[in-house]
């Protein structure tokens, strides 16, 4: 494969180092309501941002959901994945959702090998089939329709048994929203067995078990084995509290935590003629389904499921299943071996043709986004393109909630960046701030203005550094969050009040643009190319090359910049 660039004929590009900083989850608002209260960047007024919006030449807005960034509508949110996706490749690629909506729609999905083995393994064996996975429409994780049409197929192909081991959202949904969503879900469940029974066969189809994907099931990046080792316990021993249905473990565990549905903790649905009994457990010869679609909170699981030499947590027993994911979660490690629907193949990604070009490169952030500045950046791709160009570092994120602790790791990234800055080793540099991101998704406005007060001021520290160094800084995002914490009503533009007349709280992403910036010395040899009429963070890889002096590949969307003649 070709991954040599041509050079610029009139710039050399950025004489300093180029550093990208990745403002995780800071969008600019865009509602109707100019007095709204729940913009957390705006009532932080974090001011090394605001003076860079205001006096820098190059700002810019850019589209960070929906199709921009290859989701199915624009009604979809962005998220961190799909963004820093779309900010390493270039161009647009269709993203989970997509992939899997297109497979089911055309059956495709159900005429896959490795579903064709699970059904025949369970109508051979006469064993149930489970399904695992986040249960809203949020279009992040999950979406419950694919659960939906995958059950269906069930029914339709003569499986008798199916239990669903259901994960709360609260995160990319209303907070307090899992009453509707498991509800339609047992309604579902409930019109297939009456079904079933009139036309004399039998389904036993039910939940079994779940819990708040914050705190069961869902970790990512090894943060808290624990989270997995819950789920995992509840799914396939039917270890935890006990409940006759999911509704009233959701509404009785609501009143004894006062927590959203994301944190509740982990239940298990009992046998009907036993309370102790669990109703279903995952045991040898059985099928299992992931039907989450996005990687980084699904690989701790299936490794836990699929692993030989598994060593994240004590496994009590290990079933043998046919276990399959929605997805192949890691193109690298081919995690896990089974799925249902090949992932979008990205490549030339933008740190591949830099690495294939000479340009040393630093990835930067704490755990709880370093592989969406490495793993997703490089196209759901866990290694390098050079070792001996490309430099890696992670920094721990904190064990507490994020609300107590909203500033996380902003001034450890910021000195490590600074320090890798002066080091004078690397050409392009790239670093993530989680704060607006994962504090945003707490819900706690107070906590999510000390989180953008955390990112201002590490960002003013890496702008002298910068300049001391004669850089360049581009300051963007990769979606919406903390800048709409109060649920607005889409019909009136107005915040949303709860039961009790208080705000609403919004814990999920946003539709809202976010900004783009850049700082250097060069600024007045850039304008805005006016041939993009809407950018989108897909123009990002562009751009970068157009300030390290390359000319884009041809297939790349075009640079938010053009550079102007000298003189």
């Amino acid at each position: 494969m070709e991954l040599k660039l041509e050079r610029l004929s009139d710039y050399e590009g950025v004489q300093g180092p180029l550093l990208m900083v990745i403002m995780d989850g800071v969008g600019l608002y865009r509602g109707r309501d100019e007095g709204y209260p729940g913009n957390a960047v705006d009532i932080a007024s974090p001011p090394r941002l605001f003076h860079l919006l205001k006096h820098e030449k190059i700002v810019a807005r850019l589209k960070a959901h929906g199709t921009a960034v290859g989701m199915p509508s624009d009604d979809d949110q962005g998220n961190s994945e799909v963004g820093h996706n779309a900010f390493g490749a270039g161009r647009i690629f269709a993203q989970g959702a997509s992939l899997v909506e297109k497979a089911i729609e055309s059956g495709t999905i159900f005429e896959s090998e490795v579903w064709k083995k699970i059904i025949q393994n369970s109508l051979a064996k006469k064993t149930p089939i489970h399904f695992i996975g986040l249960i809203s429409d949020g279009n992040v994780h999950s979406n419950m329709s694919h659960l939906i049409a995958l059950v269906g197929a069930c029914d339709q192909q003569g499986v008798e048994e199916v239990y669903i081991h259901g994960l709360m959202d609260g995160r990319d949904v209303p907070p307090l929203s899992a009453l509707c969503y498991f509800g339609a879900l047992e309604d579902y469940l409930w019109s297939l067995r009456v079904q079933a029974l009139k036309s004399g066969t039998t389904r036993r189809y039910h939940i079994a078990s779940g819990g708040g994907r914050m705190v069961t099931t869902m970790d990512r990046y090894e943060a808290d084995w624990s989270i997995v080792q819950r789920g995992y316990n509840a799914h396939v021993h039917g270890e935890g509290p006990k409940y006759p249905d999911s509704l009233t473990a959701i509404r009785k565990l609501r009143e004894q935590q006062k927590v959203d549905d994301q944190y509740i903790q982990h239940w298990v649905v009992h046998h009907p003629d036993n309370p102790e009994e669990p109703l279903a457990r995952i045991g040898d010869g059985h099928g299992v389904v992931l039907f989450n679609y996005r990687g980084d909170r699904a690989l701790e699981i299936s490794r836990a499921f699929v692993e030989d030499d598994f060593k994240g947590f004590k496994r009590e027993a290990r079933p043998d299943v046919i276990y399959a994911g929605m997805l192949e979660y890691d193109s690298d490690t081919h995690m896990p071996p089974n799925y249902l629907v090949s992932p979008p193949a990205i490549d030339r990604t933008v740190s591949e043709y830099l690495a294939a070009n000479g340009i040393t490169q630093y990835a930067l952030s704490e755990t709880q986004k370093f592989g969406h500045v490495t793993y997703f950046w490089n196209g759901n791709d866990s290694a390098k393109f050079d070792e001996s160009l490309e430099d890696w570092e992670e920094i721990e994120s904190d064990h507490v909630p994020f609300d107590e602790a909203p500033e996380m790791k902003a001034r450890d990234i910021a000195d490590s960046a600074i320090e890798a800055l002066r080091s004078g080793r690397y050409k392009f540099l790239r670093l993530n701030f989680a704060n607006g991101d994962m504090v945003g998704h707490t819900g706690s406005l107070p906590a999510a203005v000390e989180a953008v007060k955390a990112v201002d001021d590490a960002i003013g520290d890496l702008v002298k550094a910068v300049d001391a160094c004669g850089g360049t800084i581009i300051i963007t995002a990769d979606h919406g969050n903390c800048e709409q914490m109060i649920e607005v009503d889409k019909k009136t533009g107005k915040p949303v009040q709860g039961a009790g007349g208080e705000l609403k709280p919004m814990t999920s992403h946003t539709l809202n643009p976010v900004p783009f910036i850049i700082h250097g010395p060069d600024t007045d040899r850039y304008e805005i190319n006016g041939n993009v009429t809407e950018p989108g963070l897909a123009n990002v890889a562009a751009t970068i090359l157009t300030l390290l002096g390359f000319e884009k590949p041809a297939d790349y969307l075009d640079s938010i910049i053009n550079i102007r003649a000298k003189g």
